[in-house]
């Protein structure tokens, strides 16, 4: 077998193929990737610019007998459906569905076996029935399947992603089980050996303001959201994002944030307890009466409502759970409650910052998703920006070779919706050496590191 023809569906910007060539070339194999499929535009522009090779349109318009005959079966197929980023509606979304043209793929070509990547989450999907599903419908297309969820942080990379990775091979079902003793030797990767030096800091006004505010040392880790989150967390309020406001007010801002989530003021309005209900100026007045330890502001009512003028604060009456019908189906939904009275309440929502975390250069960084990459900043000398491509790139394993030529925030967005490279590599030598092991008829005991 010194050539390995393969297919590439789902191809985004070709992570599985480069960790699957890799792997390939480790052995002494020649890859050939036949057949690439993507529907994403910007994927597309930049698979074809770094692979030299034509990617097919939509997977579900493509007939069958316009592939050609391969060994093997790549596809990273679509997350979302089963992803907490997403709705998780698993087949009942028609991204979900797409497992079923890769069933329909393999059942026509017969190809010797494949590789599947997805989200962690896939594992739980419905107890359980979803991935029991994709199980059963591949072993009657008659291959042995393994499975195995891999946190990418163990494989020479700075993010803490997990994924499942599902192998199926026709002749015998492949080990992974040393990848997670092998993965445990692995020195960890930190943020800060993969970021670039001397780059341009952030100018606009929400970056002056948040640097005016902390020093580089007091944002590194910090999220920004009107939300709780102890230390962690810089508010709207700390940078007098819609007005400015007194220290006082600011403490008031504090306050609510954590009492308006106490069970007490449930019961006392005589609804079901929920996080973040609106508190009326008698039961703010009674909070501070009982805890001498905070400061009562003297005129808390006029600070209130100024809050509310500015808005940070906003009136709204309680809202309590109630049994509702919708499809023919009753579940459970909070509406106000417009017999009770109005209370102060932090406005939330999805506020429009134009930076959402500052990372810690000293860990790995959570795992990154197109919705969120456009928002990351690390601190650089003093002042903050934005990720860079190439750090990016790394973050995912990609080599140093590899080039995005498109705006920052379409790269992101291509960028949190692919795989990490050393990891599709490490699988698919487990999946290549057991391919490789039956081929030749005897035990062929893979030495090789997880990363090279």
């Amino acid at each position: 077998m010194t050539t390995v023809n393969f297919i590439d569906l789902f191809a985004g910007i070709g992570g599985m193929r480069l960790g699957f060539e890799s792997a390939c070339h480790e052995l002494g194999l020649t890859p050939n990737c036949v057949f690439s499929s993507e529907v994403k535009k910007t994927a597309i522009l930049t698979y074809e610019k770094n692979f030299n090779s034509q990617v097919e349109g939509d997977i579900t318009e493509i007939n069958l007998n316009a592939i050609p005959n391969f060994d093997f079966l790549l596809a990273g197929f679509p997350c979302q459906a089963f992803s907490t980023a997403g709705k998780r509606q698993g087949f009942l979304d028609t991204r979900g569905t797409l497992f079923f043209e890769i069933e329909k793929i393999l059942k026509h070509h017969q190809p010797q076996g494949f590789l599947l990547e997805n989200v962690d989450n896939l594992v739980n999907h419905d107890q359980g029935k979803t991935l029991k599903t994709i199980e059963n419908n591949l072993s009657l297309l008659g291959y042995q399947i393994s499975w195995g969820v891999f946190n990418s942080k163990y494989f020479g990379v700075a993010q803490e992603r997990k994924r499942i990775y599902i192998t199926g091979l026709k002749q015998e079902k492949v080990s992974l089980t040393e990848l997670h003793f092998l993965m445990n030797a692995q020195k960890e990767v930190r943020l800060n050996d993969i970021l670039e030096t001397n780059q341009p800091t952030l100018t606009d006004d929400f970056s002056i303001k948040l640097t005016a505010a902390f020093s580089p040392q007091e944002l590194v880790g910090k999220a920004i959201k009107d939300k709780r989150g102890g230390k962690n967390n810089i508010h709207s309020w700390e940078l007098c994002l819609k007005g400015n406001i007194t220290t006082e007010q600011k403490e008031i801002l504090n306050t609510l944030l954590k009492i308006r989530r106490y069970k007490k003021f449930a019961q006392l309005k005589g609804i079901k307890w929920m996080d973040g209900m609106p508190l009326t100026l008698e039961e703010i007045e009674m909070f501070y009466a009982e805890n001498k330890s905070y400061l009562c502001p003297k005129n808390l009512k006029k600070s209130l409502d100024n809050l509310v003028e500015k808005g940070y604060l906003k009136l709204e009456h309680p809202r309590d759970e109630v049994a509702v019908e919708e499809k023919g189906k009753m579940i459970k939904k909070r509406v106000p409650r417009e017999d009770l009275p109005k209370g102060y309440n932090i406005v939330t929502g999805k506020l429009s910052f134009p930076i959402s975390k500052i990372l810690d250069p000293n860990t790995v960084t959570p795992a990154l998703v197109a919705t969120d990459m456009a928002k990351l900043a690390v601190v650089d000398g003093e002042g903050i920006r934005k990720l860079t491509i190439r750090e990016g790139l790394r973050l995912f394993g990609f080599p140093e070779s590899y080039q995005i030529n498109l705006k920052p925030d379409q790269a992101y967005d291509l960028l949190g919706n692919t795989v990490v490279v050393p990891v599709i590599k490490s699988v698919s030598l487990r999946l290549l050496t057991t391919a490789l092991a039956h081929l030749n008829n005897r035990d062929i005991q893979s030495s090789l590191p997880v990363c090279s």
